[in-house]
């Protein structure tokens, strides 16, 4: 393997740890450091555990940001991480361990994942994410304003 991909590699794999940490942070009430590993382009997508699928980062940001704030107690690592670089595009396979207290009931999931992320003036910015659905949280939050 050569040592400029390598080197690809370990950007992308620091920038995978700071989204993980901005989705702790999220899990714990502050989706606000999610706005620095996304793109802010129009492209940018995500399909939550939750179901659905957000387009744009408007869109998002609001998903972040609407699940912090019913969140607290958060604590979430990554397992079986894969990543592949390819050009200025990158794409991420792991695992996703989580708990939370969410809307003041206690949350655990666990779920693969996949990430994609795109090199934007010398900064790898994550540009999709997607988890597996989870029925159970999905309704937890469909309930909430119920």
């Amino acid at each position: 393997m050569s040592t400029k991909r390598v080197a690809a590699e370990d950007d992308v794999r620091a920038a995978s740890d700071r989204f993980y940490g901005a989705l702790e942070a999220m899990a714990n009430g502050d989706a606000s450091s999610m706005a620095d590993i996304w793109s802010h382009a129009d492209d940018v997508t995500t399909m939550h555990p939750i179901g659905g699928r957000e387009e744009g980062w408007a869109a998002v940001n609001e998903s972040w940001t609407g699940v912090a704030s019913a969140s607290t107690d958060g604590t979430i690592t990554r397992g079986d991480q894969r990543i592949c670089v390819v050009g200025d595009g990158a794409y991420e396979l792991c695992t996703e361990s989580a708990s939370m207290t969410f809307a003041g009931e206690p949350v655990s999931l666990e779920t693969r994942a996949t990430n994609v992320y795109r090199k934007e003036d010398g900064e790898w910015k994550i540009v999709h994410h997607h988890a597996d659905l989870d029925a159970e949280f999905a309704e937890m939050v469909a309930n909430m304003g119920a």
